[in-house]
């Protein structure tokens, strides 16, 4: 087997669960073949070069093999080979969120409890009212 349906290649390298997942994602945009978006129909061959983007995380791969049936994790990791520029990105994309401040901290007093939440909800009903008069 020379080409496969990227659809199918996706499934199998286990780059999603199912092969409607990975059709989805394909049609959404979310995986380009040399930065154009494509269809699930298009046919891949080794040596073509993918952009896959997983969690808002690009990644570039490398075709290697082409499979259309889905075996075990290191089959499937050896059907392609993601580039090193890729790897380093993920890692400092990676690092960055690891680091990033969380958004709760930013309050005042930090996140309400559920006391603080049930006196609210008990505030809103009685000063306020959605209907118009």
């Amino acid at each position: 087997m020379d080409s496969t349906r990227i659809d199918k290649w996706l499934w199998a390298a286990r780059f999603f669960k199912t092969r409607s997942l990975a059709t989805d994602e394909v049609n959404k945009g979310r995986v380009q073949m040399a930065q154009h978006d494509i269809k699930p129909s298009k046919e891949i061959r080794a040596g073509d070069v993918l952009t896959i983007w997983q969690a808002k995380i690009p990644r570039t791969v490398v075709v290697k093999a082409v499979s259309d049936q889905r075996g075990p994790a290191p089959v499937a990791q050896q059907l392609y080979e993601e580039t090193p520029q890729s790897v380093a990105k993920r890692a400092e994309m990676a690092e960055h969120n690891r680091l990033a401040t969380e958004p709760a901290h930013a309050l005042e007093h930090g996140r309400p409890t559920k006391r603080d939440r049930r006196a609210l909800d008990k505030g809103w009903g009685s000063r306020w009212s959605a209907s118009v008069d």
